[in-house]
């Protein structure tokens, strides 16, 4: 089976929900401490294997390529003043991956991006799909184990996450039944379901996918379907490939997951990670306990 090598991350949106600090600054650069959020998404696909990272870029986002670029006037600084501990931390993030960068000219669905990718995936080469908005924080990474379910099925698998069920609507979500434990066979995608009465597990699809070209098939039937009107959406390919009776699985990922699109899961990523740096813990831990 090909290996997964590629990840493609889109970065177009806007991140209105951060506004007014997204006006001149990319969401995906808001800092978790002192680390750029979608650096700890690089450095998951990194740890899963990938070594190519395609970004959907857009207007205003030329920082996320300054950030994965070297910066010779300030290695050189480092240099100077003999400061080769930041000076190795700095070198590192560029070598993480080879780093590509296609541009989408307007924010229009997470699917219009993926295939502004598409000609950078060979015909049979899988590759994977990791968005910002979620932070896994876990042990071994989340994209690793749907990386390991999709070596023993070769088919499309996405991340899954149980959520309350008044909260299902803001999410894709999936019908079907478990062939082992937290490892799921879809048999329907539903994307936003306001009904849910029918959906007898609350399994919400979250921002971590492996995909197979036939996916991005799917997707562009889709986008000739409505003609171009309105979001396209990845829930648009897998939902249609479902639909014609193709196997797709979901895995129930561990670890601690962080809705960094919102503001207070933002907050809190940012509280837990700190927690866990030991020249901040104890202080952090002092004004936690004075602002209760």
């Amino acid at each position: 089976m090909t290996p997964i090598q590629k990840a493609i991350i889109p970065v177009a949106g806007y991140g209105t929900r951060f506004l007014p600090v997204t006006k001149a600054m990319p969401k995906e650069m808001l800092p978790i401490v002192d680390t750029p959020v979608i650096q700890y998404i690089v450095e998951e696909a990194v740890r899963s294997g990938i070594t190519d990272i395609i970004f959907v870029t857009g207007r205003g986002k030329r920082a996320i390529e300054d950030h994965f670029d070297t910066s010779f006037e300030l290695e050189q600084t480092l240099v100077e003043h003999e400061k080769r501990d930041l000076l190795a931390l700095v070198q590192s993030v560029s070598r993480l991956a080879r780093f590509v960068y296609v541009r989408q000219p307007m924010p229009r669905g997470d699917g219009d991006a993926i295939l502004r990718a598409a000609h950078l995936i060979a015909p049979d080469e899988p590759f994977a799909v990791l968005f910002g908005d979620d932070l896994i924080d876990a042990t071994k990474p989340a994209l690793a184990e749907l990386a390991a379910t999709f070596a023993r099925t070769g088919a499309p698998t996405v991340a899954l996450t149980r959520v309350p069920r008044r909260d299902l609507h803001h999410y894709g979500a999936v019908i079907g039944h478990e062939t082992r434990s937290g490892i799921w066979a879809i048999e329907r995608f539903v994307e936003k379901p306001r009904d849910t009465r029918g959906i007898k597990v609350p399994l919400a699809v979250i921002g971590r996918y492996i995909l197979t070209p036939a996916i991005l098939g799917e997707i562009a039937l889709a986008r000739r379907n409505n003609r171009g009107h309105g979001e396209l959406r990845i829930a648009d390919g897998i939902a249609r490939y479902v639909a014609k009776g193709r196997s797709a699985y979901g895995v129930e990922v561990k670890g601690t997951r962080y809705d960094c699109g919102s503001r207070v899961g933002y907050l809190q990523a940012n509280i837990a990670f700190a927690r866990k740096r030991p020249e901040l813990r104890r202080e952090l831990a002092k004004f936690l306990k004075r602002n209760r």
